[in-house]
């Protein structure tokens, strides 16, 4: 038996009664009507999957206008329907202006038994595939929210973050490309996901590459994906990070680290508005907001042919250079005050403070790693301190503390090792890794592992 719902609308009740003895074993459901002023009723408390309507009610009338007023009122109440129209042969071409109008196909009179058994089999499982699509989508919709929600949020109170929110609000309802400018650590990735949130597309995804780990083998198969057998690791299909951000927004950051090689790639892809996953012929259609950022003077790499300058047109249509924490020092302690409780919720140290001596101290400082540095300082403060209240003598801003010094686990000593060198680097993640004797690519394991 399939498991199907079936509504049937015909005003000839010698029609629906022989409908009934053909299909009742047939599907779960079968429900005749021969007034179609109830369908929405049924519509609403027996939820069919497939509604077998009829074009004409009226006697002498055959325009089929009655039928398609139903048409699109069941349409209106439930998109997943699937309606067939029920008309005569010489009513052909009013069906297909019905179908027009969002109907699936049409059953002639007289009808085919076996014929409209297997169209009506065809148009339950198209119906059950539209309400789980449907079903997926608010799913989707949900978690993104979800994600959103829980995702830290890009915050300030000074004249210059004021200024880069104001030029946002203008931006974010465009699908205009941006590339966000500044310092490492200054908070170029939460202004892309802000600008997702405020954009038309905030119910989609918003997908993240960091180019700076990525090799000229990795590149293609991480945004274009693969398809089994691409390769020799390729075990199954897998969807590249562009087609994933489809119908959303697509953040590419540290974009001036990519070697020319990797460049026109990226740039064909944008060029075309597609992708062909290694291993495939068949081109995937893009649908994608580009953002994308750098701490590197794209200009000056353009003169030193290190960085395509139509690439440079692509990605730039907005430019957004996000301010420095050094030029927003009024949102020092804001900041400060924000990383502390959620540090000393993480590691249960609920009720620490700072004093006002160690929110000045934090006021003077230059801030190199700009507002990495100070969210990586407060947790070290949080971790290591003993008291509940922070003052000047926890800070040790400069980094005299020596590692050696430190007694907890080894995963607490290597990721305070990470966190010195990225500061005294000044979020320069070639030179830490140098100083730790490791690798740009392990570095960037490392932040992922320790959530830094």
């Amino acid at each position: 038996m399939n498991d199907g719902v079936i509504l049937i609308v015909d005003d000839n009740k010698d029609v629906l009664s022989a409908l009934e003895v053909l299909l009742d074993d047939e599907f779960k459901e079968l429900i005749t009507l021969s007034n179609p002023n109830q369908i929405p009723n049924i519509i609403q408390t027996k939820f069919p999957d497939v509604v077998l309507l009829d074009m004409n009610f009226t006697s002498k009338v055959n325009t089929g206008n009655e039928g398609i007023f139903w048409l699109k009122k069941i349409k209106e109440i439930d998109p997943t329907i699937e309606v067939l129209m029920f008309t005569a042969f010489g009513d052909v071409h009013v069906a297909v202006n019905a179908m027009k109008e969002g109907a699936t196909d049409f059953v002639l009179k007289p009808w085919d038994n076996d014929k409209l058994t297997a169209t009506l089999k065809s148009a339950v499982k198209l119906s059950r595939s539209q309400k789980e699509s449907a079903k997926l989508k608010v799913q989707k919709n949900y978690l993104v929210e979800e994600i959103n929600r829980t995702q830290i949020q890009i915050i300030g109170k000074s004249a210059a973050f004021k200024k880069i929110m104001e030029i946002v609000a203008k931006v974010a309802p465009t699908d205009a490309s941006v590339l966000i400018t500044g310092e490492n650590g200054c908070g170029k990735s939460l202004l892309a996901r802000e600008i997702h949130l405020q954009s038309n597309r905030k119910k989609e995804a918003f997908v993240t590459v960091d180019l700076g780990s990525l090799n000229e083998e990795l590149f293609e198969s991480e945004l274009f994906g693969y398809k089994k057998g691409a390769f020799t690791d390729a075990k199954t299909d897998k969807a590249g990070r562009m087609s994933t951000a489809n119908g959303g927004t697509l953040f590419l950051d540290e974009i001036g680290n990519l070697s020319m090689a990797m460049q026109v790639k990226l740039l064909n892809a944008l060029q075309e508005k597609k992708i062909t996953p290694l291993g495939s012929n068949m081109a995937e259609h893009l649908d994608i907001r580009l953002i994308t950022a750098t701490n590197r003077p794209l200009q000056k790499l353009i003169i030193k042919k290190d960085f395509r300058e139509d690439l440079l047109y692509r990605i730039n249509t907005i430019t957004l250079e996000m301010p420095s924490l050094r030029d927003r020092i009024e949102d020092v302690e804001f900041l400060a005050q924000i990383f502390l409780e959620r540090f000393s919720h993480k590691y249960k140290r609920d009720g620490m403070k700072m004093t006002s001596a160690f929110i000045k101290a934090l006021q003077k400082h230059s801030w190199p790693g700009n507002i990495r540095e100070l969210e990586h300082l407060i947790e070290k403060c949080v971790i290591l301190n003993i008291n509940e209240i922070l003052d000047v003598d926890a800070m040790n801003i400069e980094g005299n503390q020596s590692i050696q010094s430190h007694t907890g686990s080894l995963e607490e000593i290597e990721k305070l090792a990470i966190l010195q060198a990225i500061n005294k680097h000044q979020g320069n993640m070639l030179r830490a890794a140098r100083e730790l004797s490791i690798t740009r690519q392990t570095i960037y394991n490392k932040m992922k592992k320790y959530g830094l």
